[in-house]
């Protein structure tokens, strides 16, 4: 299994959540607090430098309004590098 962090997958996970929190007129600081984690926290997150756990990825929908399934399906969707050699 390769690295996941910044593969096509994590990459597009991170634009789904950046598009959702926008278009819920929320801006990192607002999550941030919401979530009573730093904005820095969320920053990391949203460069793609930091993996999001299931947990963390729930309290996300969760607070930003959106449905966690539909993100992952859309995620799932996404063929990464492994996917294509098989």
């Amino acid at each position: 299994m390769q690295k996941t962090l910044r593969s096509p997958r994590h990459l597009r996970l991170v634009q789904l959540i950046v598009e959702k929190r926008r278009k819920a007129g929320l801006s990192q600081a607002d999550l941030a607090k919401a979530l009573d984690r730093y904005q820095s926290v969320v920053a990391a997150i949203e460069s793609g430098g930091r993996r999001i756990d299931v947990v963390e990825f729930i309290d996300l929908a969760e607070t930003i309004g959106f449905d966690p399934h539909e993100v992952l399906r859309e995620v799932v969707s996404v063929q990464n590098a492994t996917s294509k050699r098989r």
